[in-house]
């Protein structure tokens, strides 16, 4: 017979742990656990949100998606800056138009907001001026026929862009001088990978935290739980018994941050710190080009001719997007 499963015990109490930390060997109950979230969670938050002293009131537009990480996102905002006066929350999401997806995960999506009581907007790709994202991958391979460089590209490349700007036009529209995203380590960790891959050093240098160095025209993001892995947030949502829809994008398969994904996991698998190593990293590149006595940063976004978002080129690329989907719908 066989002897029956140990489970370890929490490092700070007696009590089963449900999670161990690989790299740092500490094992955590869901009560330690949801304390060790939030403690790193409130330092970073600390480091990022720059509140004026004149006590102006601050809006915050807390981007949420009804998935784990902008659940825990928006319950920890409200924990530590609910009850201040000069702090105002407002849940921010966008529907991508992606059936049997975004209906239930904005559901989820609604009933957090309105379970901490904060002021929920939304806005549609329709509404924005795109197609819903159903139809844009049905035109994606009409696309590549007509542009060598569309051909092969993941529709996560079409639905990034519209994504930030129907979040750009929610912050413009609720006046916010804040805006908070839910990027856990695993994501930026992916995000950094994916711009070495590509030589990219100025997306590199406008990673957020955007405190001191924002973007002309549009309000600072800050990530405060940039050093929470992916795992954590998912194991603190369901500790705190928060609403939020499981399944992931069906058009995600294939993208170019799903490889990277799988990378990263592998990474941290053989060395555990990894991804704390290449968010470190990071930050390391940006503190030293901010102390070069000639800036390498990109030149200041300049207002799209056609709809007036920021951009470093000719046009945005939500409306290069749309005029490659205009081109094969008629």
């Amino acid at each position: 017979m066989s002897a029956p499963l140990q489970v370890p015990s929490c490092s700070r109490c007696e009590r089963p742990s449900v999670l161990h930390q690989r790299y740092s060997g500490r094992s955590f109950c869901n009560t330690h656990l949801i304390d060790s979230v939030h403690k790193r969670f409130a330092k970073e938050l600390r480091r990022q949100l720059d509140l004026p002293k004149s006590g102006k009131t601050t809006t915050i537009l807390v981007a949420i998606s009804g998935g784990k990480d902008s659940a825990i996102l928006l319950d920890r905002l409200v924990k530590i800056l609910g009850q201040r006066r000069d702090v105002v929350l407002i849940a921010g999401c966008v529907d991508e138009g992606i059936d049997g997806y975004r209906s239930p995960s904005m559901k989820c999506a609604i009933e957090l907001a309105e379970k901490k009581n904060v002021e929920f907007v939304s806005i549609s790709y329709p509404e924005l001026g795109f197609e819903r994202m159903d139809e844009v991958v049905q035109k994606m391979p009409l696309i590549g026929k007509k542009h060598s460089h569309v051909k092969g590209m993941a529709p996560c490349s079409f639905c990034g862009v519209f994504r930030r700007q129907g979040l750009n036009y929610l912050a413009e529209k609720t006046g916010a001088d804040v805006m908070a995203l839910g990027h856990n380590l695993d994501d930026m960790a992916q995000t950094v990978l994916m711009n070495m891959q590509k030589g990219d050093l100025e997306r590199t240098l406008r990673l957020a935290p955007h405190t001191s160095n924002p973007i002309d025209g549009l309000p600072p993001r800050i990530v405060p739980m940039r050093w929470i892995p992916e795992q954590e947030i998912h194991a603190t949502a369901m500790a705190l018994d928060l609403p939020f829809f499981h399944d992931e994008c069906p058009y995600s398969p294939g993208a170019l941050r799903q490889r990277n994904r799988d990378m990263v996991a592998r990474l941290e698998e053989d060395v555990p710190g990894s991804r704390h190593g290449l968010v470190h990293m990071v930050d390391a590149i940006k503190e030293l080009e901010s102390k070069t006595s000639e800036n390498v940063r990109p030149a200041t976004p300049t207002p799209c001719p056609l709809c007036s978002a920021p951009t470093s080129g000719d046009i945005c690329k939500g409306c290069e997007f749309v005029q490659m989907l205009k081109e094969v719908s008629e």
